[in-house]
């Protein structure tokens, strides 16, 4: 090539990249020409770009945002931009829809952030060992703590939370109190507890008092195991239970109503009736019982009425039906008696209580005696309907008794449920047989059999006069905790799992437990899991040694303890871990208060009570959240994987750039 087209080819590459800096500079020039014509006026920013840029904004940065204008506010409030939030830092899975009763994902995002409880505004130290459980009034004034160091202890829960009762149940002989539970009313307190013994012993006793100006003793009645707990029937009777053993590994748990309160006009007047008899093999036996409205008739399509246990729970705002049934049974309630039990009870009280548990079964009513004062008694008693007016057991509807057992194994692995049709207690006791035929009788039944010395125990329990259990379900683990929603339609259930494929060879031997803690959801009207298994917290103790973790249910959330020194607490609707709820050892029990969500207590092996409220809650008391101790926030980052904080990535500034000069391309900037 001569120098002349040398020359002319320069000439050429020069003029393309002129031309291409021309262009440059004029798309430059266009952009900062736009800019200067609008000034400060930022609301004339397409609403497109705003979305794309807030997007990349944090929560707090964008309700900032979103004071500058009101083209900007009408921006941040974008209900897309809320649910990326919630899916970014609560991990919420979107595609489950937004929870029921609820249409805005703002709303939702505020009530995760500023109503969950959150900041600690409480911490009580009245209880000097380990703290065992909590439990709440149904009005939501008062809770209840039970200790090792022997004290149920009665607070109100009015901010700041002071007692209101205390009770030294080590008096009684109690080694440790470890259950307690308000009766519907908030009248009475059932408190049980374990005896002073021997390790081994598995003996324990429920009492009963009256919430008056101090805790009066109304009665006492022994249960064994101990972890039977106790539990209301009704405002005025209560389940307790027995165990007895039959042959090798082969025992028979017998349920108990009772009156919660001592009868003293006559003798012939039952305070105890037996509720079932349930047959129990390779070491098992009935254990942490509890009662649950039927949520549906037997009449009803349980398939058509089925919902999730996300689409089931509703705001404490709602009407909820079953306040409105509580409400016609305390009407229907006598006044407490006025009989009281004294604190220390004779030797012919107790006798006289040992002989009612012998019977297996209180005759029908119209059974009178031959005594003429029995037969004047028993016409003054008499009624026309099965429940009169003097019925204090007013219980109009069918009930489940929920409670855990085992068939392979001692160690508790299935939840038993019965159907339970409305009953009355019996007004009248048969005086039996006289003396000397009972005698008799005695020595007969106990008397060895010469023909029949080699026979075996009924080891099913075949042919028996045994309660029937209606359902069992088997969570192939080791059942920690239950607990139920507001509205009794799902039972939520901690337990340990064992191994995939696991095999008992010696029901004293269970299969080792999984560290972490699963929370079953068991919807009562089909009988069946629903939902997502639940699992964030962690259990250390081998299977020999599990510890009791309480778990509580509101309309909104699940709270439960765990062995890692936390509490928990998830989102019943989008089954996502929340918060975490610090202490120095095992959180034993969390609970809710029934009126307010917002208020948590968590309960621990540190000897402490420690109350939550959410940071709405703590600005309403004047409090100053930023000095006050914290849960820890359970966030997710942009990958899904769980932190303590929020990692939302941000954009850099040249992307920002790219973005605002490809919009500025498209608008004509």
């Amino acid at each position: 090539m001569t120098d002349k087209g040398i020359l002319l080819a320069q000439g050429k590459m020069l003029q393309e990249k002129l031309s291409a800096a021309c262009s440059d500079a004029d798309a430059i020039n266009i952009v900062e020409n736009r800019k200067r014509l609008l000034g400060n006026s930022w609301y004339h920013i397409p609403k497109p770009l705003l979305q794309n840029i807030f997007q990349y904004l944090c929560a707090p940065d964008l309700i900032k945002a979103g004071l500058t204008c009101t083209t900007w506010y009408q921006t941040s409030n974008d209900e897309l931009l809320w649910r990326d939030l919630l899916r970014k830092d609560f991990g919420v899975d979107t595609s489950l829809g937004i929870r029921p009763g609820q249409t805005s994902w703002f709303m939702e995002y505020k009530r995760l952030s500023y109503h969950i409880p959150y900041c600690l505004t409480s911490e009580l130290k009245k209880h000097t060992d380990q703290v065992l459980h909590i439990s709440f009034a149904h009005n939501g004034t008062m809770f209840a703590t039970c200790s090792k160091d022997g004290y149920v202890v009665v607070w109100n829960s009015e901010h700041p939370a002071t007692i209101k009762y205390q009770k030294d149940m080590t008096k009684f002989c109690w080694k440790f109190t470890h259950f307690s539970q308000f009766n519907q009313s908030d009248t009475l307190l059932l408190v049980s507890g374990v005896h002073f013994g021997l390790p081994q012993s598995t003996s324990g006793e429920i009492a009963v008092f009256s919430l008056g100006d101090d805790l009066e003793l109304q009665c006492r009645v022994l249960m064994k195991p101990y972890d039977i707990c106790g539990a209301w029937y009704s405002d005025q009777h209560f389940l307790s239970g027995d165990v007895h053993r039959i042959g090798h590994l082969i025992s028979q748990s017998v349920l108990w109503l009772n009156k919660a309160s001592q009868e003293t006009a006559s003798e012939h007047i039952p305070i105890m009736n037996q509720m079932f008899r349930f047959y129990n093999s390779n070491g098992s036996s009935v254990r942490a019982a509890m009662f649950a409205y039927c949520p549906v008739s037997d009449s009803q399509d349980l398939s058509a009425s089925c919902k999730s246990p996300a689409q089931h729970s509703s705001s404490y705002s709602d009407e909820n039906h079953l306040q409105k049934d509580l409400a016609e049974r305390r009407d229907c309630l006598l006044e407490n008696s006025s009989n009281r039990l004294p604190e220390n009870c004779d030797s012919e009280s107790e006798m006289e209580l040992k002989e009612i548990e012998m019977r297996s079964n209180f005759p029908a009513l119209e059974r009178c005696s031959d005594n003429a004062s029995d037969a004047s008694e028993i016409s003054e008693a008499s009624a026309d309907t099965e429940f009169s007016e003097d019925d204090e057991l007013c219980v109009l509807e069918d009930k489940f008794l929920i409670f855990t057992t085992g068939s392979n194994t001692y160690s508790p692995h299935q939840i038993g449920i019965k159907r339970i049709k409305p009953i009355s207690f019996p007004r009248r006791m048969d005086p039996g047989l006289p003396f000397r035929e009972r005698i008799a009788n005695l020595n007969r039944e106990y008397q060895p059999s010469h023909e029949n010395g080699n026979e075996v125990p009924n080891v099913n329990g075949e042919g028996s006069d045994y309660d029937e259990v209606d359902h069992l379900i088997d969570l192939h683990g080791h059942i920690i905790g239950m607990g139920l929603s507001p509205d009794h339609r799902f039972l939520y259930v901690n337990a340990r799992p064992w191994p995939p494929g696991y095999v008992v060879e010696n029901p004293l031997m269970p299969p080792p437990c999984a560290q972490e803690i699963d929370i079953h959801v068991i919807d009562l009207a089909r009988m069946e899991e629903v939902g997502k298994v639940l699992r964030s917290h962690i259990a250390f103790t081998p299977f020999n040694e599990c510890f009791f973790i309480a778990l509580d249910v509101c309309d909104e959330y699940v709270a439960s303890g765990a062995e890692d020194k936390h509490g928990y607490l998830w989102d019943r609707h989008y089954e996502t871990c929340l918060n975490k709820y610090p202490h120095q050892d095992v959180v034993n029990c969390v609970a809710f208060n029934p009126r307010d969500s917002e208020m948590l207590v968590t309960v621990s092996d540190d000897c402490t009570i420690k109350v939550w409220h959410s940071k709405n809650r703590t600005k309403e008391f004047g409090l100053d959240c930023t000095s006050l101790p914290k849960a820890h926030d359970v966030r997710f980052n942009c990958c899904g994987h769980r932190s303590m904080n929020s990692s939302i990535r941000r954009p850099a500034n040249g992307e920002i750039k790219r973005l605002m000069s490809r919009f500025a391309n498209q608008f004509g900037w």
